[in-house]
């Protein structure tokens, strides 16, 4: 359900990453990665959702935990408030690490089928793909960074790849506000 919370809000961050994309090419990507956001990681969640007889409103209800609003509160953050460079540094480890993760838990396989859709989902070609595209933007724009510049989108995506391991472990832990 943290997930489904998360991803609205990413997707928000991903429509600032596209509304601020230095070239078209750039801004059709993002748009899109945004309504892929909700539309196919919706899907996902909704089957599993419906496995586990929980509803919409279920969802609805269920607070958003401490790290997720944290996390949340820090992409948009940086998609508002810092260069484009910063707040394609702050989305990057979400693409990244979901495909390293996937791809590694592909390899290692799951007998059960709840876990094996999302493997299939983040481990596959086409997901790959997309998180190829984006790694090569970054690569394209690199290079014409300032020093400062680069230093500043690494910065972010430091922060945004440690709350990336907070919010696995959010989950795990089923983190919620202690008052």
């Amino acid at each position: 359900m943290q997930d489904a919370h998360y991803l609205r809000e990413y997707a928000r961050a991903l429509s600032i990453c596209a509304a601020r994309a230095p070239d078209e090419a750039s801004i059709a990507m993002f748009a899109e990665h945004a309504a892929g956001a909700i539309a196919v990681e919706r899907e996902l969640h909704e089957s599993f959702f419906a496995e586990l007889g929980l509803s919409e409103a279920d969802v609805a209800a269920t607070p958003v935990a401490p790290t997720n609003l944290a996390y949340c509160s820090y992409l948009l953050a940086s998609a508002h408030g810092g260069s484009f460079a910063e707040a394609l540094g702050a989305v990057l480890p979400c693409y990244w690490i979901y495909r390293e993760v996937g791809v590694e838990l592909a390899r290692r396989g799951s007998p059960h089928p709840l876990y094996a859709r999302w493997i299939d989902t983040y481990g596959g070609e086409q997901y790959g793909a997309v998180v190829q595209a984006v790694l090569d933007l970054a690569d394209e724009l690199g290079p014409s960074l300032s020093d400062a510049d680069r230093v500043a989108a690494a910065a972010r995506f430091g922060v945004t790849a440690r709350y990336e391991w907070m919010f696995f472990e959010m989950g795990l832990e089923r983190e919620s506000w202690p008052v």
